[in-house]
C-alpha cells in the first residue's frame, strides 16, 4: 500500500471526480489561446520556449519537457533573443518574428548556433516562471525548474518541449513521479484560482486570458495563438472540467 495523488476529471461546480464513461459524454471542439512562454535559462542569455494549451496551469510550473529522440537547435532569432527549441518546429513558430517585407525577401527567422538531442538538454535549469511555485517546491524540499526528458512529447504542434505541472493532468502527473518533482497546487476545489497567485479568485479558464497579459508585460509571452481542440464539459451542467 501507497499514498499518493491521482488525477481524475473533476468539475468544479458539481465538486465531484467524474468517470471516463461520464467524461466520454461531454466533449466539445474549442477554440482558445494557447501559449508559447519565454523560459529564461539560468545562467544563460537565452530562453527556453515551451508550449501550452492550459495557461492557467502555468503558475504551477517546475518543470519543462522534451522529446529524448527529438533533435533540439539554440537560435539566434530575428528579434536578438537566443532560444532553445524543436529542430522540427523552429522554422514554424520562429516565422512569426518576421516581417512583410522579410517574409518577401524570404528572409530567415533564425541562425542556428548548436544542435542537441533531447537528452542533451536534460537537468537544464531555468528561472521559475512565478515565485509561489518555487517558494511552495522549497517548502516540500525538492528540486524543480529544469528540463525533464519523456517521449509523449511530439513534434505535430507547439515547440516540442511542454511544460509540466505534475498537479494537472496524467502525463504531468507520471512525469512528475518519475522525477520527483514537487506538486504545486494553486487551484482550489471552487476551480479558482488560490491567493498564493497574483490571480486569486478567478476561474481558471477566465484566469487564462490575464495571466497571458502578465506574462506579456514582463516580456515572456513568445505568442498566444489559437488552439482548436476537443476538450470535457460536464455533462451534468456544462462547465469545464479541470485535471
Amino acid at each position: 500500500l501507497y499514498k499518493g495523488f491521482k488525477i481524475v476529471p473533476y468539475c468544479p461546480r458539481c465538486g465531484t471526480p467524474l468517470s471516463s464513461q461520464e467524461v466520454a459524454q461531454g466533449y466539445k471542439t474549442v477554440k482558445e489561446r494557447s501559449a508559447i512562454v519565454r523560459f529564461k535559462v539560468k545562467d544563460e542569455d537565452a530562453y527556453i520556449l515551451a508550449w501550452t494549451t492550459t495557461p492557467w496551469t502555468l503558475p504551477s510550473n517546475v518543470a519543462l519537457c522534451v522529446n529524448p529522440e527529438e533533435t533540439y537547435v539554440k537560435v539566434k532569432a530575428v528579434d536578438g533573443k537566443t532560444y532553445y527549441i524543436a529542430e522540427a518546429l523552429a522554422e514554424k513558430v520562429l516565422s512569426d518574428l518576421l516581417s512583410e517585407e522579410d517574409k518577401e525577401e524570404k528572409k530567415a527567422p533564425y541562425e542556428v548556433l548548436e544542435t542537441y538531442k533531447g537528452t542533451d538538454l536534460e537537468r537544464k535549469e531555468y528561472e521559475p516562471l512565478y515565485d509561489c511555485a518555487k517558494q511552495s517546491a522549497d517548502r516540500q524540499h525538492k528540486t524543480g525548474f529544469y528540463v525533464v526528458c519523456d517521449d509523449y512529447v511530439t513534434m505535430t504542434d507547439g515547440t516540442g518541449i511542454v511544460h509540466i505541472a505534475p498537479a494537472f493532468g496524467e502525463d504531468d502527473a507520471r512525469v512528475g513521479r518519475t522525477n520527483d518533482l514537487p506538486l504545486v497546487q494553486f487551484v482550489d476545489d471552487k476551480g479558482h484560482m488560490t491567493e498564493q497567485t497574483d490571480f486569486a479568485g478567478l476561474f481558471v479558464k477566465d484566469a487564462d486570458p490575464e495571466i497571458l497579459k502578465d506574462l506579456d508585460k514582463r516580456g515572456l509571452l513568445f505568442s498566444a495563438p489559437k488552439f482548436e481542440h476537443d476538450y470535457p464539459f460536464c455533462w451534468r451542467c456544462d462547465t469545464p472540467l479541470i485535471y
